[in-house]
């Protein structure tokens, strides 16, 4: 999926498996607990991540036909696969939308794009995000690709502009008790 640069000839790019579940669970918990959970009370972080990162909430996002999930492992040859692990991941949810997208061709939504805190800055999450848009435009037929980002995730945002997205609007992103605002943010495929 993709160029070969070292990079690509590195990282495989794959769909998710139910065998994954732990791995992405761990990795989503562990990257939303330290990108966010300064900013919210304990309760609510742990609410959070008690719906979203356990290996069942996990497991059954992989299983919705509605969600694609892509894993980055190293290659093979590079201890992948058998001692490897996931290095990030990424989703893509149909069927999602906000008011300020309303009325755009063929949206979808990019819901989740998540690398590994010790694996940041080399340039996974820009391959992930190729492989996804590619799976968007091609099998799911999407014109437009969205997302959310948090409006004070400043690394995040630079790496979505570099990646070709503009901002439209915002919405509220609720977790407990806490409220945030998210920049939605689109680009057409």
């Amino acid at each position: 999926m993709g160029s070969t640069s070292p990079l690509h000839q590195s990282i495989t790019i794959r769909p998710a498996l139910p065998s994954d579940a732990p791995a992405i669970a761990t990795l989503g918990g562990t990257v939303f607990s330290t990108t966010f959970g300064w900013s919210m009370p304990a309760s609510d972080l742990q609410a959070y991540l008690t719906a979203s990162y356990t290996t069942s909430a996990i497991l059954k996002d992989i299983q919705d036909p509605n969600k694609t999930i892509l894993v980055a492992v190293p290659s093979e040859e590079n201890g992948g696969e058998s001692g490897g692990g996931i290095l990030g991941f990424v989703q893509l949810t149909e069927g999602t939308s906000e008011p300020c997208i309303e009325g755009m061709q063929g949206p979808i939504e990019l819901q989740r794009l998540y690398v590994g805190l010790e694996h940041k800055g080399r340039g996974i999450g820009r391959i992930m995000t190729e492989a996804i848009e590619k799976i968007a435009r091609e099998e799911k037929k999407a014109k437009t690709i969205w997302l959310g980002v948090w409006e004070e995730n400043f690394s995040a945002q630079k790496v979505y502009e570099k990646l070709g997205f503009k901002k439209i609007g915002t919405h509220d992103f609720v977790m407990g008790e806490c409220v945030q605002t998210d920049w939605i943010l689109w680009k057409d495929l």
